[in-house]
């Protein structure tokens, strides 16, 4: 969030921790909300960015993916399987499977991908960048 509002973009931040708001609220705007057990705060509201980092919570993906605007880019990185054997989070709940962001975002274009282990702290993750296209935007072509 700080570095995105220091780039001088506006950002909105949402998170279940009231210490971790009050820190946010210098950087833009913050929600406290406990997006696990309680209704997506921000409903009908949609964003040119919607970024993510180590957190899992795969019945939000769909809401989350749906508040990207037209053109708008979903950047998502979080751990996979494979992390229970460097440490934490080791709960198959809180670990990506195989492949399983690449089909959560099946309805997005996939600009990049990345699934495997990362030093320094050792972890295992996977991350995207994808874009919701704008209606009739195709990918460039070049001839052949």
């Amino acid at each position: 969030m700080q570095y995105l509002a220091e780039q001088g973009h506006g950002v909105t931040g949402i998170d279940r921790s009231p210490e971790a708001i009050e820190a946010a609220r210098a950087w833009g705007h913050a929600v406290l909300a406990d997006i696990e057990n309680h209704a997506w705060p921000l409903p009908g509201l949609s964003f040119d960015a919607v970024v993510v980092t180590h957190y899992l919570w795969r019945d939000l993906m769909p809401t989350l993916i749906e508040a990207l605007a037209p053109g708008g880019v979903l950047l998502y990185e979080t751990f996979t399987q494979g992390n229970e054997t460097v440490g934490k989070p080791s709960r198959p709940d809180f670990l990506l499977r195989p492949g399983e962001l690449l089909q959560m975002c099946g309805e997005l274009r996939v600009v990049a991908y990345e699934d495997g282990f990362l030093n320094g702290p050792e972890r295992y993750i996977q991350r995207i960048a994808a874009v919701r296209e704008r209606p009739h935007q195709h990918a460039a072509r070049y001839p052949l």
